[in-house]
């Protein structure tokens, strides 16, 4: 199968001289994206020939740290979403999300 289009997702950190981030943006043109700024990102990448996934998290050290757990809980709950989509694993999904209820319990989100 060709390669009939592509897409690109970019990222521009801004450091200070310690190297933490101070600002964040991105670009996704084709999904109408043009220089947000954000507060936090994570991007996992799947090594295919390791079988090992390889991780980012960054965040700039202005964001909030009530933000920070509530970026965290969607972000699980989206992981849980995809997870029962994607393996159509309706019992782990489940679990997943029972799980994200409780973390947002004990962080006193809800």
């Amino acid at each position: 199968m060709a390669v009939k289009h592509t897409s690109e997702v970019k990222f521009k950190i801004g450091l200070d001289e310690n190297k933490v981030p101070e600002e964040i943006s991105w670009t996704a043109i084709d999904g109408g994206i043009d220089t947000e700024q954000s507060k936090a990102v994570m991007i996992s990448v799947w090594d295919h020939k390791k079988k090992d996934t390889l991780r980012m998290d960054l965040w700039t050290k202005d964001m909030p740290i009530d933000e920070m757990k509530q970026f965290y809980h969607q972000t699980l709950v989206a992981m849980a979403e995809s997870f029962e989509r994607d393996t159509d694993d309706s019992k782990m999904g489940a679990t997943m999300k029972d799980f994200c209820d409780y973390f947002a319990e004990k962080l006193v989100l809800k």
